[in-house]
């Protein structure tokens, strides 16, 4: 592995409110796999020396990007002994990936349209759910879905994630499973959210047509080569974010100006002057992943165009789900055609039944220290 390194500068970000930021993207140099091979020690005097080069160049918080934020405690020793402020992003993280996912599935109109206030009637998992992201997308999916099955092999994480749901929001119906497959071909919406570095964690061939899947990993829970056995099933890869301004720095393998959700709360806080550990650990507060929500909106954040495995989904894309899980609900409905007998029996129904995406350089290595910028006299304090 190399030593972490500079990898891009980050200019022109500019938010409405006129507060601009800028800063470096850092990579720490190896892919998840070769962070998985060395411990977790290893890793964070990794992110130390990042940090470290960081301060040097005058940014005043640090991000921590895709694998590098779900390494041993998720941040928490990171930031109590990085010399500047440390967050993982995953408030924004959880904020975007179900901010994409209920888009996506009001595009894809198959699920009866909000009432009001009350919970829209549909159904949804999440893989992964004792984790970080997954914890969080949680607690507020309760708040909006009918029923949320919450799916991990951590019985014990699992059950206390339940309890404290309730305690929270008392009317919620909650199932809780070790196996997504176990409930899978009832779900309108999943959230894949583990750490499970390429192992399968769901059979997307169970899943029901027209769902909304939603894959926050890094690297990603479902490949390629998965995602194309389903035409009629949407997946997304969480939500990105469009940065306000004339944004200027290298490919990170999104389109121009886009960032992942977990580099956007670095440069959301650079730019609300929130110096501070806002994300760290992998007990994530439902409340943050609400603020950061509300800040990012502030400063001129926009969900950015939703994409698959194989770029941004247009709207003739969604149209195409559409109609193919429509047949295929249509078909799974039809009975089914018994053989033609001359005693004229009635038929008998049937029952019924991106290459993975690097954060900078290479995939889950990404440090973002982040400093703002203001015009004239502002700009000089800012600088440290």
């Amino acid at each position: 592995m190399r030593r972490p390194f500079v990898y891009s500068r980050v200019e022109g970000i500019r938010s409405p409110t006129g507060v601009e930021c800028e800063g470096w993207l850092i990579s720490v140099g190896g892919t998840p796999r070769e962070i998985m091979s060395h411990s977790p020690e290893f890793t964070y005097r990794r992110l130390l020396d990042a940090a470290a080069m960081a301060k040097r160049l005058g940014a005043q918080i640090m991000g921590l990007g895709a694998f590098t934020k779900v390494v041993g405690d998720a941040g928490v020793t990171v930031a109590r002994r990085a010399p500047l402020p440390i967050t993982t992003g995953n408030s924004y993280s959880a904020s975007g990936a179900l901010w994409a996912a209920h888009d996506a599935l009001l595009r894809l109109g198959l699920t009866p349209p909000p009432q009001g206030r009350e919970r829209v009637k549909f159904k949804a998992m999440v893989v992964g759910a004792t984790g970080a992201i997954g914890a969080a997308c949680s607690r507020l999916l309760v708040r909006a879905a009918e029923e949320v099955t919450l799916v991990s092999p951590e019985t014990a994480k699992l059950l206390a994630l339940k309890e404290s749901i309730l305690q929270e929001t008392p009317d919620a119906k909650v199932v809780l499973s070790a196996q997504a497959d176990t409930h899978i071909a009832a779900m309108d919406m999943i959230v894949t959210a583990t750490s499970a570095a390429g192992k399968r964690v769901l059979d997307i061939m169970k899943v029901k047509p027209g769902c909304v899947i939603t894959d926050v990993a890094r690297p990603l829970d479902l490949q390629p080569e998965d995602v194309a056995k389903r035409p009629d099933v949407l997946v997304i890869e969480s939500g990105e974010i469009q940065l306000p301004g004339e944004v200027k720095m290298k490919n990170i393998g999104l389109p121009k100006g886009v960032a992942y959700a977990c580099l956007a709360e670095t440069i959301v806080l650079a730019l609300e002057g929130r110096f501070e550990n806002f994300t760290v650990g992998r007990a994530i507060e439902w409340k943050k992943v609400r603020e950061i929500y509300q800040l990012g909106l502030k400063h001129g954040m926009k969900l950015a165009a939703i994409s698959g495995v194989n770029g941004v989904f247009t709207d003739e894309d969604f149209a195409r789900v559409r109609e193919l899980a429509l047949a295929a609900r249509g078909r799974e409905a039809a009975p089914a055609a018994a053989p033609t007998r001359p005693t004229g029996r009635r038929k008998v129904p049937a029952g019924n039944g991106a290459k993975p995406r690097a954060g900078v350089v290479k995939a889950g290595t990404t440090a973002v220290p982040v400093r703002p910028r203001r015009k004239a006299v502002s700009r000089a304090a800012s600088a440290t």
